[in-house]
Formats: structure tokens, sequence, C-alpha cells
């Protein structure tokens, strides 16, 4: 019975610093520092698997003991990691800067790593949907995206980057969902950011079924083919750290889908998992399906 989600994507140890102060460049800042699993792809699994979703995570580690603890604790979060390879040499990582206010300043990610998941085959014979991170070479990327389309399993494709957007641009087509800012949907079909409803026709022509538009604070925009896109505001959250929440947002979509919802309704939870995981000092919330259990005005 086709009943699992297939994540494809990245897994790493996210080393994150924030500033205890506002930040000031070219020098050294106080702070703290944590380092926990990350990885697009290991994210959404283990989100999926802590909102009790069967989900299977397809990636790659280092035989080091970075590699040994993302498997770990994606594993406690009721993932399936046999599908995991274990490669010689160094777990990647994803290094972020964070000012005081819990955002964004800077990142580096190194994956090399997951160029050692070589894909010879692609099993989804059990698979009710695949999502596929923007962090694999775009030979695997393609091979999975040819194996989705084969067996007639619908694929999410989550970008990751306007540089990993723009590389997989042409593997875009007769997709499920694609869920990507602005930027991202710039880099998918060469036309300027500010021209973002051209560019989800664009999509739509080429048979994506579902684009998801993220806008940060601004909300998002849920696209599907031949309806009127419709605007979702963000939920109301006080910002501890930002990473994470893109992951959690669309883990929960899948969860909500998986449980039969229609794509507003969907992106209307995604929208809670993200504020849940923004308020928390958390990659992955530990207790996000406590959480989205809750009713929506519940502390």
């Amino acid at each position: 019975m086709r009943q699992w989600v297939v994540v494809v994507g990245g897994t790493n140890m996210d080393v994150v610093a924030r500033t205890s102060a506002p930040l000031v460049p070219a020098t050294s800042n106080p702070g703290h520092t944590r380092i926990s699993p990350g990885g697009v792809g290991r994210n959404i699994a283990a989100c999926l698997g802590l909102l009790g979703a069967p989900v299977r995570l397809v990636s790659a580690v280092g035989d080091d003991a970075f590699g040994d603890e993302a498997l770990r604790v994606t594993a406690a979060c009721g993932a399936d990691v046999s599908a995991v390879r274990r490669a010689p040499g160094a777990t990647g990582t994803y290094t972020a800067v964070l000012d005081d206010r819990g955002e964004l300043v800077a990142a580096v990610s190194d994956m090399a790593i997951v160029d050692e998941l070589v894909l010879e085959t692609v099993h989804l014979t059990d698979a009710a949907l695949v999502v596929l991170d923007g962090n694999l070479a775009r030979a695997q990327a393609a091979r999975v995206v040819a194996a989705a389309g084969d067996a007639g399993v619908p694929l999410v494709f989550e970008p990751v980057s306007v540089a990993k957007a723009g590389r997989l641009a042409d593997l875009v087509h007769d997709l499920f969902l694609v869920t990507p800012n602005t930027d991202e949907l710039a880099a998918l079909t060469g036309r300027p950011a500010a021209d973002w409803r051209a560019s989800v026709g664009d999509l739509h022509d080429r048979g994506v079924e579902h684009v998801w538009l993220r806008q940060g604070a601004s909300g998002s925009w849920m696209c599907s083919r031949g309806d009127e896109p419709t605007h979702l505001p963000a939920a109301a959250a006080t910002v501890v750290d930002v990473t994470g929440a893109g992951d959690a947002m669309l883990a929960a979509w899948v969860a909500a889908w998986l449980r039969g919802a229609d794509p507003v309704t969907a992106a209307h939870l995604g929208h809670r998992a993200a504020a849940a995981t923004v308020e928390s000092p958390h990659t992955v919330r530990p207790d996000l399906g406590d959480v989205l259990a809750r009713p929506e005005d519940s502390p």
C-alpha cells in the first residue's frame, strides 16, 4: 500500500551562532552557539516523524560522530533512516550567524557529502509522495524526478536557495508542488522577482499543479492551477531562531495533505508550524506535534 513519504535531500549538522547584542560587522561579537542536526531534507523528515507521518529519509552522512548524532536524533523523531548512506569523510555542516533578534545574517553550507548519495535505483513502490530538496547533485535530482514520474508518485520540490533553484530549473515540470520564495521563483523562471504572478503562470504551464510562494513575514500565496491565488498571512510569532521554519512549514503541509486536507488548509497548518518553530531555539521543535494538536487560540 502506498503510504510512505520519501524525502530525498541533505543531512548535516547545524552550527548556529546568535549575537547577544546588535551585530557589529567585521569584528567579534558576544553571543552563544548551538550544534544540532539539520539539513533541509533531514529537517522535513524529522518534522514529519514528529507529526506522525510514515516517512523515509534518503540522504548521505559521513562516517563520523556528526553522522552518528544526526541519524540518532532523526530516528528518535520517528523517521526511518535505513536508506541514509554512510560515506567516508565528514558529515556536511550548515554554519549560520543570527543577530540578536534571531534573524539570519549570513550562512555557509558545506554539503559536499550529499554528492556521495548515488541513486542507482529509486524505490517508490510504497510511496504516497516524494519530497526532493535542491541540495542534490543535478544527476541525482533528475533521477528522482524521473523515477517519481515513472511510478506515478506526486513530487514536491523545495528549491532551498536561489543558486540551487537556478541549477535545477529545467527539472521543474509536471510536479505536484513547488515551494519557492520570491527570489527562488525568479531563478526558476528567469523573470524579475516582482513579476511573480507571471512566474507562477509559467510553472503552471510547465505542468506544476501547485506553487506555494513563501514571502516570510508577509505570509504566502497558495497558487493552484486553474484557481485564483490565495493569500495566507503569516502566523504571529516572537522570533527566537528562524532556522528550520520553512522545513517545518512544508512538513506540516505534507502531513495535512496526507490526511486529506486541501492545499490552502494544509498551508494554514504550515504557517502554524513555522511560527511554532521560530519561537523555539531548536531547528526541529521536539514538541511540534503537540503544539499543532492544540486549538489555535491556546498558548
